[in-house]
């Protein structure tokens, strides 16, 4: 049978987060964090005589009754008393893993790892367990490519370099949790081959006011700062919240390329030799504030609203040399490029929540979400000869994306073993995108019309779901289904040269998922989990215009690219809480991949995406989670994959690669005072496209911590990439050329960072009702 415990406080408002410990002749058999409701749940109970222990911060502990089970009663109200003298302090006694394996996902800790002190998001992901970021900015985890980044459980709607740009611009200051999750649920949106990873930022629920201050000083080649302000204040029905982050970078990126050109009988007949030197600033402004109002003890109405800038402005200088087949130098060409981003974004979420019933809630979620983006870039290609030329050119290349998505979620807990929920979702998107080519000719600028370009796209996504979570014995399990129709249009403007074109597309397809879980003692835990999901093509990569990397090398985007379905099973065993082994399979068709056309006569590469056939890629990874002495615990993982892609890509293609990637993370007291961390992460060799081998590379950082002013404070010193070896080195194969390349970036940071926690507890007034909620769990931020 089951039991509840309502805890509210003097003004019979639910204590959200209050700790109801269940105890049977005076021993503690299960502990309970009270709900949003205030609601404490045990399940299964034992026939027998049961009391419950209930605390929270600033309350008085307090003891209920003796509970006679089985009786009539389900469920009690119990109202605790605020403390009559204010908390000084509380001292931590126990701190939480940076890697936790829990609810069939990875649940990464971000303020409990020293070392991502100072880190943008895009670094800590880069160093997080099975996942890999590749020089094009694409995402991969557990060695699925195809990833759907979502920050508050709301999608970002972007992908490569707009995607790079925001995770670059968000520091670890403004994230609670990161959570990677290889086989959602049928309640997410389906995209996401490879899954998602969740970035949880942080949110404070503590009554009254408070918040923390974060400075974080760096230094590598070039300076790194990052900033951070959190206030939150809470009151009665109120919460109010306010986030700043300000952060400054100045970065490098040293890329080498070697590219080789062969004839039918495989023999080199020319040598281009591209080294290219990136240096520039980035500034992000971040501002996320908003509103939380308890309307009563059920009902719950919330409005967020996000902003942020981010400007990157850099001066690039590449050479171009042609060399024969014996190595002689044939012409080499000089580039300069002067370049100027923004990314700008805002977003508008208004969210909704109501119980209305013990058994059943409500909630819903309406985002106006706007991304405005610019490049604009200056080139002059300057031939290295007697009386060479300048070839002088630019382009500005606007991109606005709107964006209106809504859903709304329903929930019947039917019995404490039955769940059913039900949803859907509409989303909106529209994106203008032009690029506006010039070249420097006679004394004058003229418009570029071979590579100028006007491309308007519009997207509609429409979804509704349904799932069934029961336990029954040893045995629980959840099926969903989501079923998911899209429908795009897409515009390409003409000019002079260029004829005006259009395509549209409409699709739908159903894609199940679910989980059985057997518990087959108190220790062992097997779970076999299977889903079917899909990856559209993002709007660049259906974009045809050029654009241009260097005078050799172009990329494009294909119209005629379909999405990719994939479908996924994991089989886990845990042992305890302490380690968890994991097979999976997973079959990808319509492959995602590079192809490159060549034109020969000008010495040309091209590069753009499109749909190249099957990868089935084979899975086996373990993580522990443990701590050999008082003093030490650490949390390691092995993820290995066997890939194999088949396609056809200019030639008939079939590449298999075996691949490792270890990470260690180890926490360590080393007194009362310090704590510190030892974590390091390395893969083998791998393969992300298929004509793309990318070398072993890994990093090696170290922290430490130690509290100050009397444990309102906190500093920390940390070495990201001590012996700097992190690169993204490998090797390309084309139709008649391969290219060595090597791309090395301002990896080797120490920082030195302070923060500085202040407020206290409030004591409200007395209101007649009033409501805690997680509420503030669910605001969105799509930046």
């Amino acid at each position: 049978m089951s039991f509840a415990i309502v805890v509210i406080n003097d003004k019979s408002q639910p204590v959200d987060g209050a700790t109801v410990k269940l105890l049977k002749d005076n021993q503690v058999i299960k502990g309970v964090a009270a709900n949003a409701r205030g609601m404490a749940l045990f399940e299964n109970l034992q026939n027998g005589n049961y009391t419950f222990l209930i605390s929270h911060t600033g309350y008085k502990p307090q003891t209920t009754k003796v509970y006679r089970l089985p009786s009539g009663q389900k469920r009690d109200t119990i109202r605790l008393q605020p403390l009559n003298t204010m908390l000084q302090e509380v001292s931590v006694v126990t701190r939480n893993p940076p890697i936790q394996h829990k609810d069939g996902k990875v649940v990464l800790d971000v303020e409990a790892s020293v070392t991502n002190t100072g880190l943008s998001v895009l670094e800590i992901l880069e160093k997080s367990p099975g996942v890999i970021v590749d020089k094009n900015g694409g995402i991969s985890l557990q060695g699925k490519s195809g990833v759907m980044v979502m920050i508050d459980d709301k999608p970002t709607y972007l992908s490569g370099s707009d995607l790079n740009d925001m995770l670059n611009g968000m520091n670890s200051t403004q994230v609670a949790q990161i959570e990677l999750i290889t086989n959602p649920t049928a309640k997410y949106d389906a995209s996401g081959n490879a899954g998602i990873i969740n970035i949880k930022t942080k949110k404070n629920k503590q009554v009254g006011f408070n918040g923390s201050f974060t400075t974080a000083e760096g230094q590598g080649v070039y300076p790194k700062s990052n900033n951070s302000l959190v206030l939150n204040y809470r009151v009665g029905k109120v919460n109010t919240f306010f986030n700043y982050t300000l952060g400054y970078v100045k970065y490098l990126t040293d890329i080498y390329a070697y590219r080789r050109y062969y004839n039918n009988s495989n023999t080199v007949t020319a040598i281009l030799d591209q080294p290219s030197y990136f240096a520039g600033k980035l500034f992000n402004n971040t501002i996320k504030t908003g509103l939380d109002y308890y309307i009563t003890p059920k009902t719950t109405i919330g409005i967020a609203l996000t902003g942020s800038t981010n400007t990157r402005n850099g001066n690039n200088t590449a050479t171009a040399t042609w060399l024969n087949s014996g190595g002689g130098v044939d012409s080499a060409i000089a580039t300069t490029n002067k370049n100027d981003n923004t990314f700008k974004n805002g977003l508008i979420n208004l969210n909704a929540r109501h119980t209305i019933s013990a058994t059943q809630d409500l909630s819903a979620d309406l985002d106006l979400l706007r991304y405005s983006i610019g490049a604009n870039q200056d080139y002059n290609n300057h031939l290295l000869a007697p009386g060479g030329y300048n070839q002088l050119s630019q382009s500005e290349i606007p991109t606005t994306i709107n964006i209106t998505s809504g859903k709304i979620d329903y929930t019947l807990k039917q019995n404490s073993n039955t769940t059913l929920q039900f949803g859907a979702k509409a989303s909106h998107s529209s994106t203008d995108n032009s690029a506006d080519y010039q070249n420097f000719t006679g004394g004058t600028w003229t418009v570029d019309n071979n590579r100028s370009n006007h491309f308007i796209y519009s997207e509609n996504v429409s979804a509704a779901y349904a799932s069934w979570d029961k336990k029954k014995g040893k045995f629980s399990g959840q099926f969903g289904l989501r079923y998911e129709y899209t429908s795009y249009h897409a515009h390409q403007l003409g000019n002079a040269i260029q004829k005006d074109s259009a395509f549209s597309r409409k699709y739908g397809s159903l894609f199940p998922s679910g989980y059985l879980s057997y518990q087959a003692d108190t220790a062992n835990n097997f779970t076999l989990t299977v889903g079917r999901r899909i990856d559209r093509p993002a709007f660049q990569k259906l974009n045809p215009f050029y654009q241009i990397i260097n005078k050799y090398t172009y990329q494009t985007g294909n119209a005629y690219i379909l999405p990719q379905y994939s479908l996924n099973f994991e089989l886990s065993h845990q042992y305890k809480n302490w380690l968890t082994n994991t097979v999976s399979f997973a079959d990808i068709s319509d492959y995602f991949s590079q192809i490159f056309l060549e034109d020969a006569t000008k010495g040309i590469l091209l590069y753009t995406q499109g749909n190249v056939g099957h990868a089935y890629n084979f899975g086996l990874s373990s993580m522990i989670i443990a701590s050999p002495a008082h003093w030490w615990s650490f949390t390691w993982q092995a993820v290995y994959n066997h890939k194999q892609m088949k396609g056809f890509n200019g030639n008939n293609y079939t590449t298999t690669i075996d691949q490792l990637n270890l990470n260690l993370n180890n926490q360590l007291t080393l007194s009362k005072t310090y704590t510190a961390e030892v974590s390091g992460n390395y893969t083998t060799k791998m393969r992300v496209d298929l004509q793309e081998l990318v070398y072993p590379s890994g990093q090696l950082s170290l922290g430490i911590s130690r509290p100050v002013m009397q444990k309102k404070g906190t500093l920390r010193l940390t070495a990201r990439d001590v012996f700097y070896t992190v690169a993204y080195e490998g090797l390309t194969t084309f139709p008649n050329a391969t290219e060595y390349f090597k791309l090395t970036r301002d990896t080797r940071v120490v920082t030195l960072s302070f923060t500085y926690r202040f407020g206290k507890a409030y004591k409200a007034s007395k209101r007649s009702d009033g409501s805690a909620g997680d509420v503030i769990q669910r605001v969105g931020n799509g930046s």
